[in-house]
C-alpha cells in the first residue's frame, strides 16, 4: 500500500516486500482516505470489514467522518463510531487517523471492537438493573429502567416486562421500551386469544423455559387472530421475537417480552443476556412482594396497637364517663335529684375525661400520619408528632432538626416514612415503657467523607432498658416486637437502630442510615 501514490491500488506486487506481507495479512483494517472520508487504498482486512468489494475499493464511501470534521478535528488517540452498513447490522470500530505528511490524505487504522463493546454494554446494564433492584425504589421504575436497559444495551426495537397480578389470571405490563404503554394491553391479548391466537408468552410461563420465535412480526400481522393488537404491534417494525419467564424461587412471577430490530437474529449470547435480566427482573418482582408481605405484618401490627392504646386510654376513659352520666340518671329516675356541688363534680369529671379522650384520639391520629413527601413534610410530622405527645401526656418532649444542606428533599417517601415511624415507636417506647418525664428528640443530617448520614435520636430519663432482652425488657429496651420492626425499616436503607443505656439512668435510641446518592462505590458500608 503506497499511501502517497496518485491512484488506488488493490492487488500486490509480483515480489512484495515484507511491509507488503504485514499489510496485507494484518488482521485490523487498514486503509488510505482522502479529505472526504472516500477510499484510496484498502488492505484485506479492511476490505472485508467494511463489506467492500475488492475491485471497486477507490471511490468507495468509508464509514469514518470526514477528517477536517468537528468530531474528530484536533482529538488524539484512539476514536470509535458506530456504523450500519444496513439494517439490522451494526458494527463499531475503533480507529486511529494519521495524516500523510504533505498530502490531503490520511492513514486509518481500525479494529472491529463490536463484540467487545456490546459485552461491555451488558454487563454495564445488568449491574444498571442489580443497583436499581438494590436501591428499592417502587417495583414500576425498576422494571422500567430495566426495559429501557435491555432495549438501548442491544438496540432492539422494543421490550416488554410483565408481572403475574393478582390471583395470577392477569398480567400487567409494568416495564416498557419501544411501545407505548396501554391499560388495555392485557383485555385485547385475551381478545387475541380467543380467536385463536397463539400466545407463546404464555408458553414461556408455563413452560418456565425462554421461548425463540424468528420471523414473528410477519406471522402475526397476516393473522386474523392478532387484529385487536395489531396497531399497538405494528410500530417500531421488528422480526424476531423472545420470551424469558421470570422465576422467583422456581416460580414464575412474570415474563420479559424482547422484540429484536429486522435483521437481528438470536443467538447465544443474545439469549444469555436476556436470562441475565430476567433474573435481575425476577429479583424485584420477589423483593416487592416480600416487602408487601413486611408492610402488611407491620399494618396487622399497628393495628394490634393502636386496638391496645384505645382500650387502655380510651376506652376506660369513655367507660367512666359513661358510669358518672349513668349516676345522674339513676338519681333522678328515683326521685332524688342531685345537689348542685355533686352536679359541678360530675361535670368537670366528663370534662376533663372528655378532653383526655381527645388529646389521646389526636395523639392516635398523629402517629398513624404517615411521613409527607418532602423534607418540610417530615419535619412538619415530627413536630406534630412532638406537640401531640407533650399535650396528651404531660411528658416534657422537645424536637431539634437540622438539614444545613436542604439534602432531604430529594431523599425517597419511603425512606422519610421509615424515619417517622422509628421515632414515632420510639416515643411510644419512652412514654409507655420507661416512665419518662423528659425526652428529647434530635434529627440531624452529618458529612463524613463525603457520604451524608440521617441521624435520629430519642432520648429519655426513664428507668433505663436495664440489661434484660424479651418481649417486656422494661424501658425502651433492646427486645421486643416493636424494637424488631424499628430494625427492620432501618435495615430495609442499610441503617441500623442501637439502644444504649445512659450513665444514671434513662435509654438514647439511636437511627442511622446513609442517604442515597452518598453510598460508597466500594461496598464499604452496606447498600440498600
Amino acid at each position: 500500500m503506497d499511501p502517497t501514490g496518485p491512484t488506488a491500488v488493490d492487488t500486490s506486487a509480483a515480489s512484495p516486500s515484507a511491509a507488503d506481507e504485514v499489510v496485507e495479512h494484518a488482521p485490523d483494517g487498514l486503509a488510505v482516505i482522502d479529505h472526504e472520508a472516500r477510499f484510496l487504498e484498502a488492505n484485506p482486512a479492511a476490505v472485508r470489514l467494511c463489506g467492500l468489494r475488492p475491485g471497486a475499493v477507490a471511490g468507495a464511501r468509508s464509514p469514518f467522518p470526514p477528517p477536517g470534521d468537528a468530531a474528530v478535528a484536533g482529538r488524539p488517540g484512539e476514536l470509535t463510531l458506530d456504523w450500519e452498513p444496513r439494517p439490522g447490522l451494526r458494527r463499531e470500530f475503533a480507529y486511529v487517523l494519521t495524516q500523510v505528511p504533505g498530502r490531503r490524505r490520511w492513514v486509518v487504522s481500525f479494529r472491529d471492537v463490536t463484540l467487545s463493546r456490546l459485552r461491555e454494554r451488558r454487563l454495564a446494564a445488568i449491574a444498571t438493573a442489580a443497583s436499581s433492584v438494590a436501591s428499592k425504589r417502587s417495583l414500576l421504575g425498576t422494571l422500567e429502567v430495566l426495559a429501557q436497559e435491555v432495549a438501548r444495551t442491544d438496540a432492539l426495537a422494543g421490550v416488554q416486562v410483565l408481572t403475574v397480578h393478582g390471583s395470577g389470571n392477569r398480567l400487567q405490563v409494568m416495564g416498557s421500551a419501544g411501545f407505548g404503554r396501554s391499560d388495555e394491553f392485557f383485555d385485547r391479548l385475551m381478545q387475541c386469544r380467543a380467536l385463536g391466537a397463539r400466545l407463546r408468552m404464555l408458553d414461556a410461563l408455563v413452560s418456565r423455559e425462554p421461548v425463540v420465535v424468528p420471523d414473528r412480526y410477519d406471522a402475526v400481522m397476516r393473522d386474523p387472530a392478532w387484529a385487536p393488537l395489531h396497531d399497538f404491534m405494528r410500530h417500531p417494525r421488528w422480526d424476531w421475537f423472545v420470551s424469558v419467564p421470570l422465576l422467583a424461587r422456581g416460580e414464575p412471577v412474570g415474563i420479559l417480552n424482547a422484540f429484536f430490530a429486522p435483521g437481528q437474529t438470536v443467538g447465544d449470547t443474545e439469549l444469555e443476556f436476556l436470562l441475565a435480566m430476567a433474573e435481575q427482573a425476577a429479583m424485584a418482582v420477589d423483593h416487592a412482594a416480600v416487602l408487601e408481605r413486611e408492610r402488611d405484618v407491620v399494618r396487622r401490627e399497628e393495628r394490634q396497637k393502636l386496638a391496645r392504646d384505645l382500650h387502655d386510654s380510651v376506652v376506660q376513659q369513655v367507660f367512666s364517663m359513661n358510669m358518672q352520666a349513668t349516676s345522674l340518671g339513676v338519681l333522678v329516675a328515683r326521685g332524688l335529684p342531685p345537689a348542685p356541688e355533686k352536679v359541678a363534680q360530675v361535670a368537670e369529671d366528663l370534662s376533663s375525661s372528655a378532653a383526655a379522650v381527645l388529646a389521646d384520639l389526636r395523639g392516635m391520629v398523629v402517629e398513624l400520619r404517615p411521613a409527607a413527601t418532602s423534607a418540610e413534610g417530615l419535619a412538619s410530622a415530627l413536630r406534630s408528632l412532638v406537640d401531640s405527645t407533650a399535650a396528651r401526656t404531660g411528658v416534657d418532649v422537645s424536637l431539634d432538626q437540622a438539614d444545613p444542606d436542604g439534602c432531604l428533599a430529594a431523599v425517597d417517601a419511603d425512606l422519610l416514612e421509615d424515619v417517622y415511624r422509628v421515632v414515632a415507636e420510639a416515643l411510644h417506647n419512652s412514654i409507655k415503657h420507661a416512665d419518662a418525664t423528659r425526652i428529647h428528640t434530635r434529627l440531624t443530617v452529618t458529612t463524613h467523607g463525603g457520604r451524608r448520614r440521617l441521624v435520629a435520636e430519642v432520648t429519655d430519663d426513664g428507668r433505663g432498658c436495664g440489661t434484660r432482652v424479651g418481649p417486656e425488657p422494661g424501658g425502651s429496651g433492646s427486645g421486643g416486637l416493636g424494637m424488631t420492626v424499628m430494625r427492620e425499616r432501618a435495615a430495609r436503607w442499610g441503617g441500623a437502630v442501637e439502644v444504649r443505656q445512659l450513665d444514671g439512668a434513662g435509654t438514647s435510641v439511636l437511627l442511622t442510615l446513609p442517604l442515597p446518592g452518598s453510598w460508597p462505590a466500594t461496598g464499604a458500608e452496606p447498600v440498600p
